[in-house]
């Protein structure tokens, strides 16, 4: 069988990542060069800034992908992109580093969906993992619930109608000044407070709907901040964060359960930065032990944005030549449906 290894560059967002996959489940390199630390001082990721950071270091970050993988770029069988969701500037430097670099080594371009990314980097760290499952999508940009049918068909089933879980933690980690980026820092601190000592809203939406909203909750926090502000009362903000953290995980792991046994499916996985939230992964866990799903989920380095998902999920496409051409271009709104 031939083995067919996959460059793939993702720059959607504030990392900027080269990975080398072989036959889609294999991680022959995979280099993250992190924006974070420069997004601190502002609080949140300046898309201008991120784009140019990108074509500052994409260069290097090829190079030390080709040299972790042993590979040279005559044994890349295609070259693989993110060309959405995410920042179009940033979106745009890996797309056209992509079509230079495959046509240098005159080999076949594949666009990727970001969001199918996220939901096949399970299927690099589950070796066992095959359709069908389902998957929750969480993070700062995205927060859905979707069927993976088979390899490359998707289907949609419920989603954020307002705020992504990642982004409300985001707002609410700014409000209670801990810094961004705010899941990690709210996972931390959470484990201080108690997640009882504020009775935050839960919003589940219409009955049988598998769709999310997180503006509510997070309005809430900040009402709740105001109020005890007015009347001169002191409160932990780790209380805050624990109490905030248990609304969001109780929300997505209900959702998740009731579509899981609305469709009939045993196999249940988590993708995405918020994926690495260790309340959501407890309570998640533990949900699917009572209800005899078999539970997964990638390990930290394959939360983030990373090259290595976009190569599993391009080596499907591969296999069923499904490749992209120069006129390949960044569609920052991309639905995965």
């Amino acid at each position: 069988m031939q083995n067919i290894k996959i460059l793939a560059i993702e720059t959607s967002c504030d990392e900027t990542s080269i990975s080398v996959v072989e036959n889609g489940r294999k991680i022959l390199s995979n280099i993250i060069y992190s924006q974070i630390d420069i997004h601190k001082t502002f609080g949140g990721v300046v898309p201008e800034v991120a784009s140019r950071k990108h074509i500052e270091t994409i260069d290097g970050v090829l190079e030390e992908s080709l040299k972790e993988s042993n590979v040279s770029l005559d044994e890349i069988s295609a070259v693989a992109v993110t060309y959405g969701p995410g920042l179009v500037g940033a979106l745009l430097v890996g797309i056209n580093f992509a079509k230079a670099l495959s046509y240098a080594i005159n080999k076949p371009l594949i666009g990727v969906n970001h969001i199918e990314g996220h939901i096949c980097a399970n299927l690099i760290s589950n070796k066992e993992l095959e359709p069908p499952f389902l998957t929750l999508v969480v993070s700062g940009g995205h927060t859905h619930l979707v069927v993976v049918k088979e390899y490359g068909k998707y289907e949609v089933v419920g989603k954020t109608r307002d705020d992504a879980a990642g982004e409300a933690y985001d707002k609410v980690a700014r409000s209670l000044g801990l810094g961004y980026p705010g899941g990690p820092l709210i996972d931390k601190i959470a484990l201080e407070g108690d997640r009882k000592a504020v009775d935050f809203p839960r919003s589940m939406l219409e009955k049988d709907s598998f769709d999310f909203s997180f503006s509510g909750l997070k309005s809430s926090v900040l009402n709740y901040q105001n109020r005890m502000a007015m009347k001169n009362i002191e409160y932990k903000v780790e209380d805050v964060a624990a109490s905030f953290q248990e609304a969001v995980v109780d929300v997505l792991v209900k959702k998740t359960v009731a579509v899981a046994k609305k469709y009939r499916i045993k196999k249940v996985t988590m993708a995405g930065g918020v994926a690495s939230n260790s309340r959501l992964r407890e309570v998640m866990n533990k949900a699917s032990k009572d209800n005899g799903f078999e539970f997964s989920y990638p390990p930290e380095i394959l939360c983030t944005d990373n090259g290595a998902m976009i190569g599993c999920a391009a080596y499907y496409k591969y296999l069923k030549g499904e490749f992209s051409d120069s006129t390949l271009n960044a569609f920052p709104n991309l639905k995965i449906d």
